[in-house]
Order: structure tokens, then sequence, then C-alpha cells
């Protein structure tokens, strides 16, 4: 991948993806982090003369233009975060967004309306990608979340302007998973989470043979004890996928580790009476680990040198099981600290758990993709990446 210093770039219009699909309530942003990762590429193409060109998907509007979905409320705080003048075009393509991109003043970033009101956009179609292209000399790549998505946006525009380079988020990106999977600094743990086996089997698969040690806690880990005999009271399980859960644990029972006690309540409520089961419980849900597993697994990770974590390992949204997650962050944040770990966090509930913490500054990086962090774990070509070589 080129980067923006290998692009001519003043008096250039840049036509530059980023990911602005951020949470809204009343017509407000309410997290502005995706924002806030794509300032620096956005200050780095002003600085070195170019008119960047914005564009994002937001939510999943159906059936075309829905006001519901439109970033306008995002481009006032993106002017708020950014310090200079934001124009807020109504159109994606077509006559409108070429003149917003073509007369903006200097100075100014344009923001185009939601790429997912074009039918075209989802299905990478031809003639959408040459309408999008026709707004920027250049194009930059920064969405990392959405490049593991075939769309015009990500993908189909590279097809239609020869010069490309990655932003400064999506290189950054790019670089740290890289380093996870080339040659990485021994011991090496992962630690996954989450509800379900059949969304992690697939860089279970991949990182286990890689790792020195997997820890798995949250929904899924019932799964797996279910599925090796154990009595797990109500908790959520996949009954479908136990012959796959047995199968992974035997082909990798040397690296997978599994919780040993768990945080159980009867029922799925943060007012619900806990308490701690050591081993099998026939009664309650499992809904956090237990101190135990806590202990063993933030032990695991103080010892490594390479962490990678996608997951929480309970319902970290409720107080009373928070605790095994918060512990995982923690342990992050120390092996990073004490001894220079190479730590990273992705996926949207992790990235959470770690911000709500107030940890994310004391980690090596913080992902910002987590559907594109799992594929790219798992070897997957990530269409978006492929399309800047």
């Amino acid at each position: 991948m080129h980067s923006l210093s290998d692009l001519s770039l003043a008096g250039r219009r840049a036509l530059v993806r980023v990911d602005f699909n951020v949470p809204m309530a009343d017509g407000r942003v309410t997290d502005d982090t995706r924002i806030r990762e794509a300032l620096p590429t956005i200050r780095a193409l002003l600085d070195a003369g170019a008119r960047p060109v914005l564009m994002s998907h937001f939510g999943r509007p159906k059936g075309g233009p829905d006001p519901a979905f439109s970033l306008r409320p995002v481009a006032a705080e993106l002017e708020r975060l950014l310090g200079s003048p934001v124009v807020f075009c109504d159109e994606t393509i077509g006559e409108a967004a070429e003149a917003c991109a073509a007369g903006a003043p200097d100075g100014a970033v344009v923001l185009l309306e939601n790429t997912r009101f074009l039918p075209g956009e989802t299905t990478d179609d031809d003639a959408t990608a040459a309408a999008m292209a026709r707004l920027g000399d250049v194009f930059v790549s920064d969405a990392f979340g959405s490049v593991h998505r075939a769309h015009a946006s990500t993908v189909g525009v590279t097809r239609h302007i020869a010069e490309t380079a990655a932003g400064l988020l999506l290189a950054r990106e790019a670089d740290f998973l890289s380093r996870l999977m080339a040659d990485p600094e021994r011991p090496y743990v992962a630690i996954l989470g989450g509800a379900k086996v059949s969304d992690k089997i697939g860089v279970i698969e991949a990182l286990a043979p890689r790792v020195d040690c997997l820890l798995i806690g949250g929904a899924m880990a019932y799964t797996f004890l279910k599925a090796l005999g154990h009595a797990v009271g109500e908790s959520k399980t996949e009954d479908d996928k136990l012959d796959l859960a047995r199968e992974t644990y035997e082909r990798f029972k040397d690296t997978i580790l599994l919780p040993e006690d768990h945080v159980v309540a009867e029922r799925f409520a943060e007012d619900a009476p806990a308490r701690v089961a050591a081993g099998d419980f026939d009664a309650g849900m499992g809904l956090d680990i237990g101190p135990a597993t806590s202990a063993r697994y933030a032990a695991e990770i103080a010892g490594a040198q390479t962490v990678v974590w996608n997951g929480p390992m309970g319902v970290f949204e409720m107080k009373p099981f928070a605790a095994g997650t918060l512990a995982v962050a923690w342990a992050l944040a120390d092996a990073t600290s004490d001894h220079g770990a190479l730590t990273v966090v992705g996926g949207g509930d992790s990235v959470a758990a770690i911000q709500q913490a107030d940890l994310g500054g004391d980690v090596s990086h913080v992902s910002t993709g987590g559907g594109a962090m799992l594929e790219f774990l798992e070897g997957k070509t990530l269409p978006g990446l492929a399309a800047l070589g």
C-alpha cells in the first residue's frame, strides 16, 4: 500500500473513505471516537494543501435515503472537533456532489451524504463507483472497519482512480495487526470472548496454532464446557455447535484454557442475586468468569510479550458481572507498562470495556474494526486492503 507521503496532494481533491458510523441519539453524536480517529489523516491532507472530500456509511437504511440515517449531524460534530469549516453535501454522487467537491473553499472539508443511500454501494456497482471517483483526484482509504467489505466506496472506486493510499489510521491498523501475525514476540496470548462459538471459530482455528495460550470467556465458554460434559445450568449455549466445540477443543486442548469458576445468577438482570460457582453448576446462568479464572487469566497475560483481545469475559454492561472483563483490561494495561508487551484490543464490546475502564491509552493499540480485525487475524484477504495494492 502507498502512504499519504507517496501522493502529490497540493491543490488536489482527496476522496477519503472514513468510518463515521457513530452512535447517535436524538440527532446528536453520542460517541465521537471514530470521528476523532479520522482527524490525523484529515489534518495531514489539509496541511499538504489537499481538499478532503469525505464519504462514509451510517447505519443500515432500507430502500434509499432516510433522514434518520443522514450524516448531517456528523458534519457539525466534525467541524467542532476539527476546528475547520465542514461543508455538508446532501448528495453522495452526481452534479450536486461534484459541485460541492469543486467549490469548497480553501482549508475546508466536504462531507458527502451516507453512501448507503445509494443502491449500488453494497453491491460494488461499477457505475456508482465511477460516479464516486469523479469527486477526487486521489483516493485515500482510512476506514479500517469497512475494508472487509467489497463495496463501491471501499473497492470499486479504486478501479477508477489510479493514485491510492492508506490513510494514517488504516496504515496504523495494518501495522499492528501484521505484527500479531508475522513472528510475534513470545509468549503470545490470545483472549477471545463473546456470545457465540460460531462467530469466533474461524479466528480460534487461525490463532490456536500460533499462540502459546488461548483464553476463552463469555457465553461461548459455556458451549465448550457443555460439549465437554460439564453442567452449565441455564447458561446460553449453541447446542447445534457442541460437536464443533468438542472437536475444536480436542485439537487445541494444549493451548485453550476454559473458565474454572463462574459468577452465576438466577436471571439475566443487574439486580439478580449472584454467587460464585466453582466448577459445574446445575442451576442459574453463568454471566461472568469467576475470581479464580480472572486471576489465572491475568497471570497468563502478565507473562506475555504479545497479547490480542477480542470479546468480553461476561456481561460487563452490568456491574455485578463486569469483574472478569475488567480484570483482563487491567492485566493488558499492566503488561504494556510493566514490560512493554504488545497489546492489541479489538471488537466493539472489548473496546467499550477498555474505554469504560479508562484504559484505552494504556494498551498498545485499540482497533477500530471488529469484523475486519477478526478476518485479518483469520488470514482472510480484506478486499479494501487488496484494492490498494
